[in-house]
């Protein structure tokens, strides 16, 4: 990792003593300024999954798409909503429950022989967000997978030449959310070509709060 773990904790501090109080607790973001990229170019353009070390505030929304005994280990285990075949199959065509269904979970995952229905009948509604599920196969560990994405985020480089992710919230302490920073950067240093030197800057901020730069 390129960043100066010193830097990274001065720039969450400044962050922190900087935040206004508010009656609700604010989230911390990281900004990531790319340079010398040209994202007319696909090969260019990235959307990855990151686990991150520590949950970011509330933990993700997980909806499982299963049947049979998947299905049944995925209720147990906690999945905050599990769709078998004949619930899946009822959101067709609905653009208001399936808006909300997008909305409302931030991940999913799908048995992978359920993957032709899921493409069919969710693909409009969750491409677009990034959010198409990630087929897993019927012997898979289904708690593995939802303790992982618990912890998951994502990242998108599209049209404009900027990363921004949330990384933690005032209430995490400051060791928690720079080994957050630290997981993120180094997963997007590997996907630029030419790693730190692709990037311009990098700014924290709060939710309601001025950015503060992070010393490169």
């Amino acid at each position: 990792m390129s960043l100066d773990a010193r830097n990274v904790l001065q720039a969450i501090k400044e962050v922190k003593d900087g935040a206004e109080k508010r009656n609700f607790v604010q989230s911390l973001e990281l900004i990531v300024n790319l340079r010398e990229i040209d994202l007319k170019k696909p090969e260019n353009r990235f959307q990855e999954l990151v686990e991150l070390p520590h949950l970011v505030g509330e933990r993700n929304r997980i909806c499982v798409i299963a049947s049979g005994e998947m299905a049944l280990r995925a209720k147990r285990i906690g999945a905050d909503l599990v769709l078998q075949r004949s619930e899946l199959e009822s959101f067709a065509g609905d653009k208001k429950k399936l808006k909300e269904l997008g909305r409302t979970y931030d991940f999913f995952i799908a048995e992978a022989s359920l993957m032709p229905v899921v493409g069919r009948v969710l693909g409009a509604a969750l491409g677009p967000r990034g959010k198409m599920p990630t087929p897993i196969s019927p012997s898979a560990d289904i708690k593995e997978y939802i303790e992982k994405y618990r912890k998951m985020v994502l990242i998108r480089l599209r049209g404009q030449p900027v990363l921004q992710c949330r990384v933690g919230t005032e209430k995490m302490s400051d060791n928690e959310v720079a080994e957050n920073i630290h997981a993120l950067m180094s997963k997007i240093e590997e996907k630029l070509k030419r790693g730190i030197q692709n990037v311009r800057s990098i700014y924290v901020k709060s939710t309601m709060g001025s950015p503060f730069k992070v010393k490169m």
